[in-house]
């Protein structure tokens, strides 16, 4: 892919400013040393890099990128930095402690104002807004759900500071869509632009001395050397920052299970259409089914909105026409304007997708293996701009070797199981994909839980 195709990635990167929008970084040249190597130029590499050079400005970090900084998720996603883990509190705790459980969301909660923090001090203009998430709940089957939901941060000491549920007034005066009942709101997310986070982060650890060679692409990573197609780096020390592209790697084939998202814009509203909608103070949007979707308020008007629903595909491919399924985008412009019938006479102006990293628990985790000194980090399961922030400052801490609150959360040094072999994981992946899109169906028409929703909910992930 060359320099000028990058632009048909997303509306982010269709968004972008031209002169964050390009040029392309030189390749690597010649085999190099380096005290870091980094494997990936999106968030959870470009993160540690930062945190790296601002800790230590004497290393010598080189960052490898097979396309262009922020050229998978980074560059992609729905552009909500949140506080969101995709491991349900529960789980956390019985692979550590009660107390490391929360230890890692009030850590995620930092987190969503550490990127905040950071993109003021380097003049990243990521259109970084406090809003919150508002998870609206439309069916009295969600009622239940959310209630529970919520019942359950009570018992993990969260108070309505933290999570609360909303009336149905109260849920009406922050987003107007259609058959609310409710909704339950957070306010620890922030809606931003994201590929002009990535994009600016690059910008900034250029600027503390970080070399990022995009255009090469990676064949393996061994201790103590990384080799590419234009020659080998070799570093003490390696990370590991590949998300759904670490299935690519020898070795990580059954690591992650590459899953794509797909999303759509829509042209820019009018203000009156806005001033009925709301969305005024930035807040990010889902609600309760099975099947995840997800919104925001760009600053220029539209509606960006995505949701889960494209196949997994055999082998863990990633190919550029996966990022389109006609019949999801078709799925994702219904259920947009079933929430919001005024914007059916709005066009749609973008359409893109990506895939995500998911470990076979939906557990993600940071590492470093101080044997080889290899570092790894991600397995967000969508869920990864702010988490990645948490662990590019964890990373950081481990390869400098310091012991921190960071490092002895329960997700670092933890290790995922591996996917099942082809061709069940293809199977496996697909079924529950099916399963969660056709619950909601069944709880709409029953009025009832999906039992089938209920006992797959263990394997993916407690969601």
């Amino acid at each position: 892919m060359s320099s000028r195709d990058y632009r048909r990635l997303s509306y982010w990167w269709d968004s972008l400013p031209d002169d964050l929008a390009g040029p392309v970084r030189p390749a690597l040249d010649a085999s190099t040393t380096a005290d870091v190597a980094i494997v990936g130029a999106g968030y959870t590499g470009l993160w540690t890099a930062y945190y790296l050079a601002k800790s230590d400005p004497a290393l010598r970090i080189v960052v490898l990128e097979a396309e262009t900084a922020g050229f998978g998720a980074s560059g992609r996603n729905g552009g909500w930095a949140s506080a969101l883990f995709p491991t349900s509190m529960s789980k956390v705790a019985e692979s550590s402690s009660r107390e490391g459980a929360v230890s890692l969301l009030e850590a995620m909660f930092d987190t969503v104002d550490e990127v905040g923090r950071v993109t003021a001090a380097e003049g990243i203009d990521c259109h970084f807004r406090k809003g919150g998430t508002i998870a609206l709940i439309r069916t009295p089957v969600q009622m239940e759900r959310a209630r529970a939901e919520i019942e359950d941060h009570r018992s993990w000491g969260f108070g309505p500071e933290h999570f609360s549920l909303l009336s149905a007034d109260e849920a009406r005066a922050r987003l107007d869509a259609t058959d609310v009942l409710g909704a339950t709101y957070s306010p620890h997310c922030a809606a931003i632009h994201p590929a002009r986070l990535v994009r600016g982060l690059a910008r900034a650890v250029e600027r503390l001395g970080v070399t990022i060679h995009e255009g090469t692409r990676v064949t393996s990573i061994e201790p103590g050397v990384v080799r590419t197609e234009h020659g080998d780096v070799r570093a003490p020390r390696i990370v590991r920052a590949t998300e759904a592209w670490t299935s690519h790697l020898p070795g990580h084939e059954r690591d992650i299970a590459p899953v794509y998202s797909l999303v759509l814009a829509t042209e820019p509203l009018p203000a009156e259409l806005w001033a009925q909608i709301g969305l005024r103070q930035g807040e990010t949007f889902n609600d309760h089914r099975h099947l995840i979707i997800y919104g925001q308020r760009t600053a220029d008007d539209r509606f960006v909105f995505g949701g889960r629903g494209a196949p997994y595909h055999l082998g863990s491919r990633i190919k550029p026409e996966f990022d389109h399924e006609p019949a999801v985008f078709d799925e994702l412009w219904r259920v947009l304007r079933e929430l919001f019938p005024a914007v059916s006479s709005r066009a749609v102006t973008h359409t893109w997708g990506g895939p995500l990293g998911i470990p076979r628990d939906w557990y993600p985790s940071v590492g470093l293996d101080p044997a080889t000194g290899v570092g790894w980090a991600g397995g967000y399961v969508g869920d990864g701009v702010a988490s990645s922030n948490l662990a590019g400052r964890t990373l950081a801490d481990l390869v400098r070797g310091q012991r921190t609150e960071r490092t002895a959360l329960p997700w670092v040094n933890r290790r995922s199981p591996k996917w099942e072999p082809e061709p069940l994981r293809w199977l496996g992946v697909n079924l529950g994909l099916r399963v969660m899109g056709s619950a909601d169906d069944a709880e709409e028409r029953s009025g009832k839980p999906s039992r089938r929703a209920e006992l797959l909910a263990p394997f993916l992930g407690g969601h």
